[in-house]
């Protein structure tokens, strides 16, 4: 595979397109992820701090003065492919008080530990009326253990948030009862194969494809229940 497959192929694990269906076992989750992200950034202006960025999956969508990643030295997964641009000690971000114009952080809340110190930490840095995109699951497996210690349902993330000097502007709910329960049968046939490695995938997909358009086909038909969901995706501003 030449490197331009291979990064279309890692870009449709984050940033599905339709063609993602025939990549990716997680288009059901990560495909309405991208697309609520995508609708929120441009909304984030200035200097950005990517808080936990991992390899900054999503960078590619903000269009600001400068992006900077920070993420611990020690994590649930392997740092190999990451983009960090500083590493802090998980207390204390070495920012000076009101410095940044905006803030991402994806998927990162679930490993913390203590989120009301580290939320209070990172308001600290934020400007007065900064930005905030943050994505949390709700329905998820076990994943970075053993850094896995929440799942927070939108009322539970809503007083968090407010409770540490936010104002949450809006909050969305990802996905729907079928899409989950659809996805998650795909997740456990990939958890199932993955000891396979290569033909592991291979046949995990197999299974994959006529599930994910089953579930896509099957959400169109069924009532919608939001109570099930995959993710919770919040823009909130400092107060």
């Amino acid at each position: 595979m030449d490197a331009r497959m291979w990064n279309f192929f890692l870009n449709q694990v984050f940033q599905p397109s339709w063609w993602g269906v025939f990549i990716t076992p997680f288009f059901l989750i990560r495909r309405p992820l991208f697309i609520e992200i995508r609708k929120l950034a441009p909304s984030c202006r200035g200097l950005l701090l990517d808080f936990g960025c991992g390899r900054k999956p999503y960078a590619s969508l903000f269009q600001v003065e400068r992006y900077v990643g920070v993420d611990v030295a020690s994590s649930g997964h392997d740092h190999t492919r990451s983009q960090i641009d500083v590493v802090y000690d998980g207390k204390t971000l070495p920012f000076a008080n009101d410095y940044f114009d905006s803030l991402v952080t994806f998927e990162v809340l679930e490993h913390i530990f203590n989120p009301q110190e580290i939320l209070t930490e990172v308001n600290r840095v934020m400007k007065p009326g900064a930005s905030m995109i943050m994505t949390v699951p709700f329905c998820w497996n076990e994943h970075e253990i053993p850094y896995d210690y929440a799942r927070y349902s939108s009322y539970g993330l809503r007083h968090l948030l407010q409770k540490c000097g936010f104002e949450v502007i809006s909050l969305k709910k990802t996905g729907n009862h079928v899409q989950v329960i659809t996805q998650l049968l795909i997740l456990y046939l990939f958890e199932l194969f993955k000891p396979l490695k290569v033909p592991g995938y291979a046949l995990t997909m197999l299974f994959a494809i006529p599930l994910t358009l089953s579930g896509l086909f099957l959400s169109l038909l069924l009532p919608r229940d939001k109570k099930l969901y995959f993710n919770n995706v919040v823009f909130a501003k400092k107060r």
